[in-house]
């Protein structure tokens, strides 16, 4: 991404939380103040599995994916973050408990992040806030809902097409390798259906 300054970032981050409609100026000041620039290359793990989630990311730039690893060695891509969303092991940074999963950097990613504690703080200082961290949470839930019917009932085209209906741009961000895994589907037959989308 192109070099731009911490103030930049800060504006890019508040007109994705609603801007003026959460925040008082004062309010603003207080809240940007908790988040801090962070960078990562190219397939590094952002957080480890076992251990505690400490930090929210806001995206800014790059491609990352939260996956389980089994003890096979067998993967399963589970969610994609890529800029303007929020990143991080939710439910190990709500619970403050060790994660489960991996948080990996797809392409080199750029984030502002905060700490657990400062977000918790801030949220019971601002009721709007609690209410849009709230809203996002069930979101979540709402999609994650969606994608487990979707894994079970629907045959691999099927999932295919959905992802492309409700993502469309996602095959420019993503590796195919992990669109394949995260659908479930076989890297070839994912090759096939991404050829006849093209032709």
């Amino acid at each position: 991404m192109k070099t731009t300054s911490l103030d930049e970032k800060l504006e890019v981050l508040k007109k994705s939380l609603g801007g003026e409609n959460i925040f008082s100026a004062i309010e603003w000041q207080h809240f940007a103040s908790i988040w801090e620039p962070y960078s990562v290359k190219r397939k590094e793990i952002i957080t480890h599995k076992d251990q505690k989630e400490n930090y929210i990311y806001f995206v800014l730039g790059g491609v990352q994916r939260i996956y389980f690893a089994s003890e096979n060695g067998k993967e399963a891509t589970l969610v994609f973050t890529y800029p303007n969303s929020f990143g991080g092991i939710l439910d190990s940074f709500l619970l403050q408990k060790p994660s489960k999963y991996y948080y990996e950097s797809l392409t080199t990613s750029h984030f502002l992040r905060a700490p657990h504690q400062n977000i918790k703080q801030a949220i019971t200082n601002n009721s709007k806030l609690d209410d849009l961290f709230k809203q996002q949470t069930y979101l979540g839930l709402a999609g994650l809902l969606t994608r487990m019917v979707e894994l079970q009932c629907f045959s691999a085209e099927e999932k295919f097409k959905k992802l492309l209906k409700r993502t469309p741009h996602i095959l420019q961000l993503v590796p195919h390798k992990y669109l394949a895994n995260y659908l479930g589907i076989d890297p070839t037959n994912f090759s096939k259906f991404l050829n006849n989308v093209k032709t």
